[in-house]
């Protein structure tokens, strides 16, 4: 489980904050941690009172036993000796040793392998998982990138950079641009996440490949509009219609992708048989469609194939890992619709009888523990059940009772967590208002107000 975050000197201004310090990474007991480092989830603060945000400058010690890996990294700014640095570091080795079962211990175990920089350790550690120094390279272009147009002076100055950067704009920058933008959002950077925010909508607009990622999005929107007028009018013959009438290929492609499943053998002999009643260039035109459509599902269907099998394949790699709840973590970014569905298909059929009459029950276990996994982190965080409770309390009575059954969990945080909540359904009112909806949002104040009042008097004791 993660540490909780605890009160800590702001290293700019040094008032205090709250921050999630982490020293021991042991992926072995703790299949998270290996993200938490990687994602820079821990040892990350940013201050609410001079805005400052960075890494934090602390010891660290990562286990991995699969691997073999016993990973220290002291960092330099700290000044401490050598000799002082093995009495920090020496017992979070320690807890790595026991926590691991003596047939277990291994000689890697007495090689600790240290590091002089944060990132030769990153890079040691995506190296055994044959990621090489190029694709990080690549990657960290991608990053400095993104901290330079974040730090630019004016979107004139981002709009150069954009220009002058526009080769390394392509799939994988949106894509980490992406996942950063999600992990300063979740991990609570609300100023970053809005400047990030900001930075997408501009970046959509003045590079290439932003342009054309707006544009397949605003075609499928288009297509999604003209398929839901149809509504249940929709028929072969309609669908038939609305793609001969497609203002172009991106459109059409568009509305072949949604409606990839009534695109059948009838839908084709329907559009042959309109095309025998044509003649000249309305025939040529609906030929011509009808190439098109047949090409455009071939890739469609192919695509698909191809993500089945890249799912079967995960799966197949999950199932033969020593740790699989482990395994199934640190792949969680390749977790797709399909692969739901090949492990949906796996369970059931490790769920029947074989031939012989007894059950796959190895199989339907390793098969319930990557369920298991998919399960937990799908679910929402453990604030969003405290706070249906509340608003489940029927008066002002019920729910100080509520809050003082559940006062361990009455935090700061959770405050937040309240006033964020509060923040969006106020915002979703403004855009549709309405009485349940007003009922919700004066409830919710007042929940927050209970909650900041206890809350206050927690801490004075």
């Amino acid at each position: 489980m993660p540490p909780q975050r605890s009160q800590i000197s702001c290293p700019r201004c040094r008032q205090p904050i709250l921050a999630q310090v982490e020293q021991l990474f042991d992926v072995t007991a703790d299949p998270g941690a290996k993200q938490r480092l990687l994602g820079g989830v821990s040892n990350f603060a940013h201050c609410p009172h001079c805005d400052y945000s960075g890494a934090l400058a602390t010891p660290i010690v990562y286990h991995d036993a699969e691997k073999e890996l016993l990973l220290t990294f002291f960092p330099g700014v700290l000044a401490v000796p050598v000799n002082e640095q093995e009495k920090l570091i020496g017992p979070l080795i320690n807890q790595v040793v026991n926590r691991l079962a003596l047939e277990k211990r291994k000689a890697y175990l007495l090689r600790p392998q240290s590091f002089l920089t944060y990132q030769s350790l990153i890079e040691r550690i995506l190296g055994a998982d044959g990621i090489t120094p190029a694709m990080i390279q690549a990657q960290q272009q991608r990053v400095t990138l993104i901290e330079r147009l974040l730090s630019a002076s004016s979107a004139e100055a981002r709009k150069q950079l954009i220009q002058q950067e526009a080769s390394l704009l392509d799939a994988e920058f949106f894509s980490l641009f992406g996942r950063l933008l999600e992990g300063a959002a979740a991990s609570g950077q609300e100023q970053v996440a809005q400047q990030m925010d900001a930075l997408q909508k501009q970046l959509l607009t003045e590079s290439e490949y932003g342009r054309q990622m707006q544009s397949r999005v605003n075609e499928i929107q288009e297509a999604v509009k003209t398929l839901q007028a149809a509504g249940k009018e929709l028929t072969r013959e309609k669908l038939l219609d609305i793609l001969i009438e497609a203002p172009g290929e991106a459109r059409l492609s568009a509305l072949a992708s949604l409606t990839r499943p009534g695109l059948d053998y009838l839908f084709f002999q329907s559009l042959s048989e309109r095309i025998e009643t044509k003649t000249s260039d309305e025939r040529k035109k609906l030929e011509a469609l009808r190439e098109k459509l047949l090409t455009i599902t071939r890739q469609i269907d192919q695509r698909v194939e191809e993500e089945f099998k890249r799912a079967g394949e995960l799966l197949g790699a999950l199932l033969a890992a020593q740790n699989i709840q482990k395994a199934t973590l640190e792949r969680l970014n390749e977790i797709s619709e399909a692969f739901v569905q090949v492990l949906n298909r796996a369970l059931q059929e490790a769920t029947h009888q074989r031939p012989t009459g007894k059950k796959d029950n190895a199989q339907l276990e390793k098969l319930q523990q990557i369920a298991a996994v998919l399960q937990q982190t799908s679910a929402p965080p453990p604030e969003y059940d405290l706070l249906e409770k509340l608003l489940d309390a029927p008066n002002d009575t019920a729910l100080d009772k509520m809050l003082e059954k559940h006062k361990d969990e009455i935090t700061p945080e959770f405050a937040s967590f309240i006033g964020g909540v509060l923040a969006q359904s106020e915002e979703q009112g403004d855009a549709k208002s309405n009485k349940e909806q007003t009922q919700i949002i004066e409830k919710l104040n007042l929940i927050y107000r209970a909650v900041l009042k206890f809350s206050m008097k927690k801490s004075l004791g």
